[in-house]
């Protein structure tokens, strides 16, 4: 027994780290691009409203699958659809490297770069949480507290590394920064096909019904809890590189460490302090 029982919790670790490291793949999605707003306005001559809308777009294709694919990924399975999210993470960043040099409308390369990608991370958004959620492990709220930090940890090492290439390698090779960090959905797919996926028990519990929900004051209040955080986090992650480097005249290194770099680091520790 004792045997098995250690086989179960190595297995049940795999799955965990592999759901790490797709919170790591949602962090690179959506915070890649905007480290890269001014060089994208200066390259290919965007507009701020311009630039704003691949924020939106974004936003907006990962919320439509969050509320869109929960059916479907209870048809197709979660192997298949946490696999075929890396993929589309993977593939909207190779897109983002490439398509803007080849259609005669950089800006539709990168639109149509950013929906690939996002429909990818909206897919990790709704399945990472109940795999974990579902794993045996003793320890539900640590497992799922660390979880969280671990998109902070994510937005962390993107904002370093990205800094680190382009002090090195130069900004103006952003395409191949791009392409690199395709890298690491690509192996977690990979990853994904081997380890054990747990589903959360949808047979038991009382069915939920989303107009009852919005008629609970209490989920009402929540709701509107998450859209001032959302809201909060997206314009600290999105817009304080850019912010920096173009209304403040600080150089794209320390605006990057200073901004971004830094709003990741204290939230992630105040995950593992809420841990």
């Amino acid at each position: 027994m004792s045997f098995f029982s250690v086989r179960a919790r190595t297995d049940c670790e795999h799955t965990i780290r592999a759901c790490y490291i797709g919170y790591i793949t949602q962090a690179i999605v959506n915070n890649l691009a905007p480290l890269l707003f001014i060089t994208f306005s200066a390259e290919y001559g965007l507009s701020l409203e311009r630039i704003t809308l691949i924020t939106t777009v974004n936003f907006l294709v990962q919320l439509s699958v969050d509320l869109l694919s929960a059916k479907l990924i209870d048809r197709i399975g979660y192997r298949t659809s946490v696999i075929t999210a890396h993929i589309l993470a993977a593939a909207g960043l190779v897109m983002l490297a490439v398509l803007p040099e080849l259609l005669p409308d950089p800006y539709i390369g990168i639109l149509a770069s950013v929906v690939v990608y996002a429909i990818g991370g909206g897919i990790i958004e709704v399945l990472i949480s109940p795999i974990v959620e579902a794993c045996p492990t003793a320890s539900k709220e640590k497992a799922m507290s660390l979880l969280h930090s671990f998109y902070c940890w994510g937005h962390l090492a993107v904002v370093i590394l990205s800094v680190l290439f382009f002090h090195f390698a130069g900004i103006s090779n952003w395409h191949i920064l791009a392409v690199l960090w395709a890298v690491i959905p690509v192996v977690n797919a990979v990853y994904f096909s081997f380890v054990p996926i747990y589903t959360p028990d949808s047979g038991s519990g009382e069915e939920r019904h989303t107009g009852k929900l919005f008629r609970n004051r209490g989920f009402l209040l929540f709701l509107l809890l998450m859209v001032c955080a959302g809201a909060s986090e997206q314009a600290m992650s999105q817009w304080a590189s850019a912010f920096a480097e173009s209304a403040l005249h600080i150089p794209k290194s320390l605006g990057d460490i200073l901004g971004p770099c830094a709003f990741a680091l204290f939230m992630g520790n105040s995950e593992i302090r809420y841990r």
